[in-house]
């Protein structure tokens, strides 16, 4: 059921891929990966035993040794290893734009070599391929880590390539050494490590597009009170025709509309003598603008270098710490 449940997911992440293949420019890049992440649901999927009995079947002679399902399984992780090289080669300094589709087509063309050695001559042949593709892609993958949603994608894809790495070579070394792989009556307890693979890479394929989803979500319900009562009192900062949109989208036209109703409330761009200069700290300023866009007509005053965001603050931040403020000085209304 796991094995499954496995494919499925694999398959969800392989369908968002080329869902944004459909939505953004086909670059080379995101076609490997498209390829990629399909690999993997194609090993995913050969690796439930059902289909690995159909696929065995097939088999002119009738052979059911599982080799025919071997040589399947292991030539759709030489594409993984194979696709995912042509994204990791676009990361080294020394391939440009200009030459990396040129770069990609020796590698596919090395790939279906490889995936032909190993249909017709040699499994271990295969595993040996996508054991050296992984290494280039890991070694790769650790030089270009860093705390960002890319580089978070990154580390999570990595992983789950380093881990397709550690097997590969476990399981070519029996074959090496002309021993089985699993002795007879034991578990083969690399399936587990498999998925678990398979997933660490389909989810690193998608962990960009989760994730700014997910930090979108988040804004909107920060920013949700804040929104309503300034586009309440300045409706026109609304385009109506952008309702609908993607969430993302959704959430960037939100702020946008925050930060054009604090301006008109402002005075549009007016200096006030009586506001002064806004305090270096994020939160004291945040908290002041928060009290002068609840009662613009009480005790404090605001202008244009107040609404402004601070140096070094985005606009979605900036609108995110007023936000926040807003709402911790909301009273919570209280029910009999």
């Amino acid at each position: 059921m796991t094995l499954w449940l496995t494919a499925m997911l694999v398959w969800v992440a392989a369908g968002a891929r080329v869902g944004r293949v459909l939505v953004k420019p086909a670059t080379t890049a995101r076609v490997a990966i498209v390829v990629a992440v399909a690999a993997v649901a194609v090993a995913a999927t050969v690796a439930v035993p059902e289909i690995a009995l159909a696929i065995d079947n097939l088999h002119p002679r009738g052979l059911h040794s599982g080799l025919l399902s071997d040589g399947v399984l292991t030539s759709a992780w030489i594409l993984f290893a194979i696709a995912t090289s042509v994204v990791a080669s676009a990361a080294w300094p020394v391939v440009s734009r200009r030459n990396l589709r040129q770069i990609a087509f020796v590698i596919y063309g090395i790939g279906l070599v490889a995936v032909a050695a190993n249909l017709f001559w040699s499994t271990t042949f295969g595993g040996i391929v996508v054991a050296l593709g992984c290494v280039f892609i890991v070694i790769t993958g650790v030089r270009n880590l860093d705390w960002t949603t890319l580089g978070r994608g990154i580390a999570i894809y990595t992983a789950g390539t380093a881990l397709v790495a550690v097997l590969a070579i476990l399981e070519i070394r029996p074959a090496i050494a002309d021993a089985p792989v699993t002795k007879p009556g034991e578990p083969d307890w690399g399936w587990p490590a498999w998925e678990v693979a398979g997933l660490l890479i389909a989810f690193g394929a998608v962990w960009i597009v989760v994730e700014l989803w997910v930090r979108a979500r988040m804004l909107l319900r920060q920013i949700k009170l804040l929104h309503r009562i300034m586009i309440g009192r300045f409706p026109e900062v609304v385009a109506h025709e952008q309702a609908g949109t993607a969430t993302q989208l959704k959430a960037s036209d939100q702020v946008a509309q925050i930060m054009d109703a604090l301006y008109l409330q402002s005075g549009g761009g007016v200096e006030l003598v009586a506001a002064g200069p806004p305090p270096p700290s994020v939160a004291v300023r945040a908290d002041r603008v928060a009290q002068w866009a609840r009662n613009p007509l009480g005790d404090v005053v605001v202008d244009a270098r107040w609404i402004a965001p601070p140096e070094g603050i985005s606009p979605r931040g900036w609108v995110q710490a007023i936000a926040r403020a807003y709402d911790a000085s909301t009273p919570v209304p209280v029910r009999n």
